[in-house]
């Protein structure tokens, strides 16, 4: 593969400007245009940067399909991408990989199937799927093991890890407490990953319990070796993201607060595993977060 990736983007979903935000990391952007993309936080942390340093230089978004010829034109004059295809498949033929920008689930397959049969690497926006099966369909079209490349960026989140200070500060977890805004379907998945990234040895899930009221989910997951975690999805409440973990010496809590870092840490994990071949995020372990999120989603008994 070069080391100089054309990348192709699908968009858009609603309520989802991925499709702005990750192309202007691989290729800068025009300002005024982008103060127009509909989503004032986008050109807020973009303008924050030093551009052309923070882009992604062995990337560019070339070409874009969206289901809306004046949206896509829209994007490819804020994202600087040259070109505009009618047909999202004609990405086959001309880009080398694919960011599916788009987190509607429900969408995702019929997106992907061409892409993957093609052998073509992909980035599916999160979630990859609201249910297991669903997941398991869409990782089966792989034409090799890590082609298929899907999380929230918040797993690449500096500060959502433990440096070696706040390792000392808590010892050994014994549990977790996650809160985001916005609803479980969609924004769950951003607190499942990096929790799940910080209990690597927690075994198989033994009991979980789910409670929802309103647009508010909670969700407590018991693992085989003793830790507990609690994602809470709190609709239209404005809280910040965050992460209380309590360990056997003291407990802090992390909130989230780099969007621009976290989705450029994880385009840039990306576009490594294509250059260097490498299995950034192994499928069982989408299918773990899958499997978690599914579990938000059945009714109370």
């Amino acid at each position: 593969m070069n080391k100089n990736i054309n990348l192709g983007v699908i968009g858009l979903s609603e309520g989802n400007g991925h499709p702005y935000s990750w192309s202007a990391i691989f290729n800068g952007y025009d300002k005024n245009k982008m103060e127009s993309c509909g989503y004032p936080v986008i050109p807020n942390y973009l303008n924050k940067q030093k551009f052309p340093d923070a882009k992604i230089k062995e990337g560019k978004v070339t070409h874009i399909w969206t289901q809306d010829i004046n949206l896509s034109k829209h994007i490819a004059s804020a994202a600087l991408i040259e070109n505009i295809v009618t047909d999202y498949k004609e990405l086959i033929e001309n880009v080398d990989a694919i960011l599916l920008a788009r987190d509607d689930a429900e969408n995702h397959f019929e997106f992907a199937k061409p892409f993957l049969k093609a052998g073509m690497p992909i980035y599916i926006d999160k979630p990859l799927a609201l249910t297991v099966s669903e997941a398991e369909k869409i990782i089966s079209l792989q034409s090799y093991e890590g082609q298929l490349f899907s999380c929230s960026a918040y797993r690449y989140a500096p500060e959502l890890e433990l440096n070696d200070e706040k390792k000392k500060i808590l010892g050994n977890i014994l549990s977790i407490r996650g809160y985001v805004q916005k609803s479980w379907e969609k924004y769950a998945v951003h607190i499942i990953e990096p929790i799940l990234k910080l209990i690597p040895d927690r075994g198989e899930v033994t009991d979980s319990k789910m409670k929802r009221s309103g647009d508010k989910v909670l969700l407590s997951v018991f693992f085989k070796n003793g830790i507990d975690i609690q994602i809470n999805t709190l609709g239209n409440y404005k809280v910040p993201t965050s992460l209380q973990i309590i360990g056997t010496k003291g407990n802090i809590t992390i909130n989230f607060n780099d969007t621009f870092e976290a989705f450029r840490s994880t385009l840039r994990n990306f576009i490594d595993g294509i250059i260097n071949k490498d299995i950034k995020i192994p499928s069982n372990e989408i299918i773990e977060v899958i499997r978690i999120i599914e579990l938000g989603k059945k009714t109370n008994e």
